[in-house]
């Protein structure tokens, strides 16, 4: 089943939702899960490359992002280690950009174009983390909204 993706009539975000069952729902964008936490990731996302632009490495921006939450109080973890398993056998360690509230997974990247196997990648997070919504931000963009999707499942 391939995820669907809408634009978040606000913000210009899009929206990849996969339902764990055998069909797909799209949500309006007032019904987004974790809406409230999102939101003020992206604002803060939107503060940083406000201040920053676009150019520059990722980890300049995960380095600016960790100031913003501190400045904000929003609680994160930064780099969370998470165990990879295969049939139940731990099969490898993979690092998250941030854990968010201890809700939302956040991946940040500065790419000329996100391709879909970042989509997969936060999908795969998410449920190792057993998570239900992450973020993946791309700072190398004119607008930031352009570089926002929104994945849940």
């Amino acid at each position: 089943m391939k995820p669907q993706e809408i634009h978040h009539r606000e913000r210009g975000e899009k929206l990849i939702y996969k339902n764990s069952g055998s069909s797909e729902v799209i949500l309006p964008p007032k019904e987004f899960p974790l809406k409230e936490i999102t939101e003020r990731i992206i604002s803060c996302a939107l503060e940083v490359h406000s201040t920053l632009g676009p150019g520059l490495l990722e980890s300049v921006y995960e380095e600016a992002l960790a100031q913003e939450f501190a400045l904000r109080k929003i609680s994160n973890i930064r780099q969370k280690e998470i165990s990879l398993r295969y049939k139940g056998k731990n099969i490898g360690l993979h690092r998250i950009d941030y854990l968010v509230e201890n809700e939302v997974i956040v991946e940040l990247k500065a790419v000329e174009t996100l391709a879909r196997i970042y989509e997969a990648q936060v999908l795969t997070y998410l449920r190792a983390l057993d998570k239900r919504v992450g973020l993946l931000i791309n700072f190398n963009v004119i607008r930031l909204k352009d570089g926002i999707k929104r994945l849940i499942l």
